[in-house]
């Protein structure tokens, strides 16, 4: 599964100033990353709003996408939700689904399973799904964190679980997972400011929010390290950290919106409520970093 290696983008959402999903900013941003190199596309990941996407607007921005990549990279879809039935009606009934080549799915949020709950969860979506099943773990978000021994429990009983994205931001977990993993399971970075270390452990890449708006800065740091140029990727690691660190300052995606509308990559700086668009502080310390780059 190397076309999942490297470089996807989970995209964001633009939206008009009278909130609704604007098309235009969307099809430039999938061109945008496309042509500065990124890998792979990620739709209706974390990154995209979905959770304030209604049914019709999600299937509107994965047709969107899908249709404006046009097949030229793989495509994965965010398919996940903390009630397993509707995980799994969600596979078989959402008309968008077989437009992607995977499908990543996150960790049940709220319920706070149990390691086998968890484990019994992504069971019953691996012998439902028709698409190769990307894990996505991200506890900081979700308030469960999947343990390396349950990702390894996964990875070694389901084939089609072909890998995860680990956003826990712990290196024992990682190396854990990296240890003892099958050859050919993918371990993806969640975290952009931590790609690199990671990947010096057997990371394969990353599923990246700032490559929406640098996709050709940070896919040639990564592809520079999966060619184990450590020395030159270091240098744009460096360059890229305080950058990506004010991204995150007031939280995903307001950060990387504001960057997008900065570079006049979309047209406006909205969020959906309850999220909201940066101070008028980080906007402007966005503005210089970003000028100095």
């Amino acid at each position: 599964m190397k076309k999942f290696s490297g470089v996807g983008v989970a995209l964001i959402t633009p939206f008009t100033n009278n909130g609704q999903v604007d098309e235009i900013s969307l099809r430039g941003l999938v061109d945008h990353v496309i042509d500065n190199g990124v890998d792979y596309l990620v739709a209706l990941g974390t990154t995209s709003e979905a959770a304030t996407l209604s049914a019709e607007e999600k299937e509107r921005v994965v047709n969107i996408i899908a249709e404006q990549n046009g097949g030229r990279l793989p495509l994965v879809l965010g398919v996940g939700g903390n009630n397993t039935q509707q995980v799994l009606q969600d596979l078989n009934t959402l008309p968008y689904v077989p437009q992607a080549d995977a499908i990543l799915s996150v960790t049940p949020y709220y319920n706070k399973p149990s390691q086998e709950g968890l484990y019994r969860h992504f069971k019953m979506i691996a012998e439902k799904s028709s698409l190769p099943v990307i894990l996505y773990n991200v506890p900081g978000r979700t308030s469960v964190n999947m343990a390396a021994q349950t990702t390894l429990r996964l990875a070694h009983d389901f084939k089609n679980i072909i890998g995860i994205k680990e956003a826990s931001g712990n290196f024992e977990q990682a190396t854990a997972i990296l240890k003892d993993k099958p050859e050919k399971f993918l371990f993806i970075s969640g975290d952009d400011g931590i790609t690199l270390p990671l990947m010096s452990i057997g990371c394969c890449g990353v599923i990246s929010v700032i490559a929406n708006a640098f996709p050709k800065e940070f896919t040639t740091m990564v592809h520079l390290a999966s060619e184990m140029k450590f020395e030159e990727a270091r240098k744009i690691h460096f360059e890229l950290s305080e950058l990506c660190k004010a991204l995150f300052e007031e939280g995903n995606p307001a950060g990387i919106k504001a960057a997008l509308h900065l570079k006049k990559v979309i047209a406006c700086n909205k969020l959906r409520t309850p999220l909201t668009e940066v101070s008028e502080k980080l906007y402007q310390k966005l503005t210089v970093q970003i000028n100095e780059l």
